[in-house]
């Protein structure tokens, strides 16, 4: 986010980007949503947030669910104009956790058009298709336009 990018090129003088991540389960609206590190509350970690998630979800037929990524990048820890980026990847959350790669919500996560979790995947196919990957290419691709 904004003031991440800000603090990082304050404290090392050089252009500096940063991410906000989370995941949002469409049946639940916002959940976990901006909340996704602490879902389970202040001393959370991967599995109690897992387990949070499944539970809640279990009420509800939709476990549609995305990810999405805001990549922020800044010149100068004051840039007036910092530039925004988001990518969205959709899946599915399922009941139980499958793969040991990768960490968060990535065993219960499902992409659409896979039939592996997010954490049964290379790191390779990981960056091809993730929210961040996503977010990472729009920056790239707004770079290359502004330069030409």
């Amino acid at each position: 986010d904004s003031a991440k990018a800000r603090n990082a090129a304050k404290t090392t003088g050089l252009p500096a980007m940063a991410d906000d991540s989370g995941i949002t389960a469409h049946a639940l609206v916002t959940e976990p949503g901006v909340h996704s590190a602490r879902y389970s509350g202040k001393k959370s970690d991967d599995a109690a947030n897992n387990a949070k998630l499944v539970e809640r979800l279990s009420k509800f037929e939709d476990k549609s669910a995305h990810y999405t990524c805001v990549l922020v990048a800044v010149r100068s820890h004051d840039d007036p104009d910092p530039i925004v980026c988001e990518g969205c990847w959709y899946g599915e959350i399922i009941a139980s956790p499958k793969g040991d790669g990768g960490f968060g919500y990535d065993p219960l996560f499902v992409p659409e058009g896979c039939d592996r979790t997010f954490a049964e995947m290379t790191d390779e196919q990981k960056n091809a298709l993730s929210h961040r990957g996503r977010a990472v290419r729009k920056l790239a691709e707004y770079l290359h336009n502004r330069t030409k």
